[in-house]
Parts: structure tokens; C-alpha cells; sequence
């Protein structure tokens, strides 16, 4: 027959656990501690065990004891853990503690993107000399991508591997021409417009992304010539680069939507790129069959139209040399322009 729990001992055993508690520092000790004293094999849990072998009234009276016993140790551990939490607490909380009394801190202004500040200069520049600025969809459908602007059927513009196709027989658009179209269609002549945007094509490295940024210059009217086009765009380039010593060349090429065509290369009078001929735009004289495509005589009005990129103007503006700086977002290169 087992013996009735000593209570000096589980006064004592008591007692020891408070100790115990109280030299805990962190929330791992104090479970450790409370699972000797109250776990699976913990001393209260063997002095509970033992009642089994009592008659009913001492088993009664112990369990009691025993139980008040677990209440005041389960009591002294919530305690202890409350004051680990708080200590936890309001030590985060001295860590985080900012001192108001200090100066606060400044707060930088943000910029524009050098792209966002390329396009809002050419349309600045082409404003001035009375162009309207138009906007298109980017999701195009193959008439006005295409069609409209006198692509072949079997052209290499078409193939898969210049294009990004979509369902429903879309795509998107691979310049803004297409928005030349648009606006031709609904404005009656003159016409006098830029059509700035993004355009996608199927191409990715140093010096081109699969999405990238044009401009489109249109010019229809009774009595347009070359000699407009070589004005317009060499005053657009001195005033774009702020020089005046910018030389401008027409090289003879071909474009399904002009005729004839043109490729236009400027060399800078001063600075590092002195003498160095670049391409900046393809041109010509709009085509009759484009003519006829917006709804116009062709035997009655005449025009010019030009394509360039926008990165590659704000890469000769700003002296960048690899086009991906553009997208990476980092703010260290984004932040020296102002402008």
C-alpha cells in the first residue's frame, strides 16, 4: 500500500520550483524547468501516480493537496513566463526606441524616368512647330499594324520571329505607325502629328529589348516635300541636343511605307561622338498606297513621315551605353537625371 505525500516535501518541491523559475532567463529554460516538475515524468506527476494505491479518503485527501500544489506551481510558471515576455518586450521596444528630440530625417523627392523625360522633350520640340501628339492601343490587329501601311504578305516583319503574337489574331504593335493610320483617318488634312509609345519585337540585349520606345512623325498635306522633312527633323536634332553644329545625311533605303525611303544619320559637331555618323531614324515620302489606306487622293496630297527610336536618342542625350540600364530600376543610375 503506498504512503500518503509527505507535505514538508511537497512544500518543499514547491518552493524549489519557484527558485527554479526565477533563474530562468528565457522561454526555452522555462519549459525545460516546468516539464521536471509538471511533464510527463515530472515529481508532481510520480506523486500523482502514487495516490492509485491508497483507500479512497487518504487517495481523496492527497489528490487535493497534490492538486492545490499544481495550481500554485502552474501559478509561479505563468508568472515567470509573463516576466520573460515583458523583459522580451522592453527590450525591443529600447532597441526600436527612436529619440524625438533628434532632427528628422529628409525626405527625397522623386524624379522622372529619363525615358519619361525623352518623350516629354520631343513632344515639347514637335508641339512648338504646331504637331499634334497621338495615342494608340498597343494591342494592334494585322491591318493596321501591316496591312495599312503597305507590308507585304510574305514580309520578314510578319514572322514569328519578329512579332509577338496574341490570340483572336492580334498582336503587338511593332512600331506606332499604326497610330499614324488611326489618326490619319479621323483628322482631315493638313495633318501634322507625332505618335509616341511603346512597341515590342522580338529581340533582347545590350543594345535592344523586347519592349522599347519609338516616335512617329507624319506630314500629309497639298504641297510637302524632302526638303520639309530634311527642315523638320535637323531642326527637331539641334534642338533635341541642344547643339547647332549637328550635320544631318539622308542614305537611300527602302521601307514598305515609303517611297522613296530614307535612313537619317547626324554627326555632332563637338564632344565625344564628334565625327562619328549615327542612324537615328528611318524616313521617306508616305507612299501613295498608305495615302489611299487613310481614305486620301494621292494624286492631291503628298507628305513625309519618319520612325526613331527613343532610347537611342536618350542614350546619345544622356551618354548611356547599354540600353538595359533603362528597366533595371536602379536608383543610382536613375537618380543623376534631372532633367
Amino acid at each position: 500500500m503506498s504512503a500518503l505525500p509527505d507535505p514538508i516535501a511537497v512544500e518543499a518541491m514547491i518552493e524549489q520550483a519557484r527558485i527554479d523559475f526565477s533563474a530562468c532567463e528565457d522561454a526555452a529554460q522555462l519549459a525545460n524547468v516546468k516539464a521536471r516538475f509538471l511533464g510527463r515524468d515530472g515529481y508532481l506527476t510520480s506523486l500523482m501516480k502514487g495516490l492509485s494505491g491508497l483507500d479512497a479518503q487518504a487517495r481523496t485527501d492527497a489528490g487535493k493537496s497534490l492538486n492545490a500544489a499544481k495550481q500554485t506551481i502552474e501559478s509561479a510558471w505563468r508568472s515567470r513566463e509573463k516576466a520573460i515576455a515583458d523583459q522580451h518586450l522592453n527590450a525591443q521596444l529600447q532597441k526600436d526606441a527612436i529619440d524625438v528630440s533628434l532632427p528628422g530625417r529628409a525626405r527625397e523627392e522623386g524624379g522622372l524616368h529619363p525615358i519619361t523625360l525623352t518623350i516629354a522633350r520631343i513632344e515639347a520640340i514637335f508641339r512648338s512647330i504646331g504637331f499634334d501628339v497621338a495615342d494608340g492601343p498597343e494591342i494592334e490587329d494585322d491591318f493596321y499594324n501591316f496591312t495599312a501601311l503597305n507590308t507585304p504578305q510574305d514580309h520578314p516583319a510578319r514572322s514569328m520571329h519578329d512579332t509577338f503574337y496574341v490570340e483572336g489574331g492580334l498582336l503587338l504593335r511593332t512600331h506606332t505607325s499604326p497610330m499614324q493610320i488611326r489618326y490619319a483617318r479621323q483628322h482631315k488634312p493638313p495633318i501634322r502629328v507625332i505618335a509616341p509609345g511603346k512597341t515590342y519585337r522580338v529581340d533582347s540585349d545590350a543594345t535592344h529589348s523586347p519592349m522599347f520606345h519609338q516616335f512617329e512623325g507624319l506630314w500629309l498635306d497639298d504641297d510637302i516635300s524632302f526638303a520639309d522633312l530634311k527642315s523638320v527633323y535637323t531642326m527637331f536634332l539641334r534642338q533635341f541636343f541642344e547643339q547647332d553644329d549637328i550635320d544631318v545625311r539622308f542614305r537611300p533605303s527602302y521601307f514598305p511605307f515609303t517611297e522613296p525611303s530614307a535612313e537619317i544619320d547626324m554627326r555632332f559637331g563637338s564632344g565625344p561622338m564628334k565625327d562619328r555618323w549615327l542612324e537615328v531614324s528611318g524616313s521617306g515620302q508616305v507612299h501613295p498606297q498608305v495615302v489611299r489606306n487613310v481614305g486620301l487622293d494621292p494624286e492631291q496630297f503628298i507628305g513625309f513621315a519618319f520612325g526613331s527610336g527613343v532610347e537611342r536618342l536618350a542614350m546619345l542625350r544622356y551618354g548611356v551605353s547599354d540600353l538595359r540600364l533603362f528597366f533595371e530600376n536602379d536608383l543610382r543610375f536613375l537618380k543623376q537625371f534631372d532633367g
